[in-house]
């Protein structure tokens, strides 16, 4: 039975497995493997922090991901339809592993900051 989104340790759930599916799709993989060339095991627990912070208000995240997007836009263009298919990943996978008050809540603050972050890169 799903439950709530309750702790670092659901998070650190959804973030891993939406990664398991980012990281399959060719499309969206691109982006973090080639030009980003992203370190899966220093990333993702920063991601983990950033999406902590915005849930529970933990104060551990450090960083600018606008910035960081912002220079990864100017290495190879992103598109609504990039940022579609990641909010589409992160919100299926919300919905499948949980229900409840703050899964609601993430996905809503996913969708928000993708669109600040694709209006910045896209302008």
């Amino acid at each position: 039975m799903k439950t709530d989104i309750k702790n670092r340790a659901d998070i650190e759930r959804l973030v891993y497995a939406f990664y398991l599916k980012i990281k399959a799709d060719k499309t969206i993989s691109y982006f973090f493997d080639e030009v980003a060339q992203v370190e899966w095991e220093k990333h993702t627990p920063k991601v983990c922090d950033f999406f902590e912070n915005i849930l529970f208000y933990s104060g551990n995240y450090e960083g600018n991901p606008m910035v960081t997007h912002e220079k990864l836009s100017q290495k190879s263009k992103v598109t609504a339809a990039h940022f579609n298919l990641w909010n589409h990943y992160f919100i299926s996978t919300v919905d499948e592993l949980f229900v409840g008050v703050k899964a609601e809540e993430i996905k809503e603050r996913a969708i928000k900051i993708a669109a600040a972050m694709m209006y910045k890169t896209l302008a």
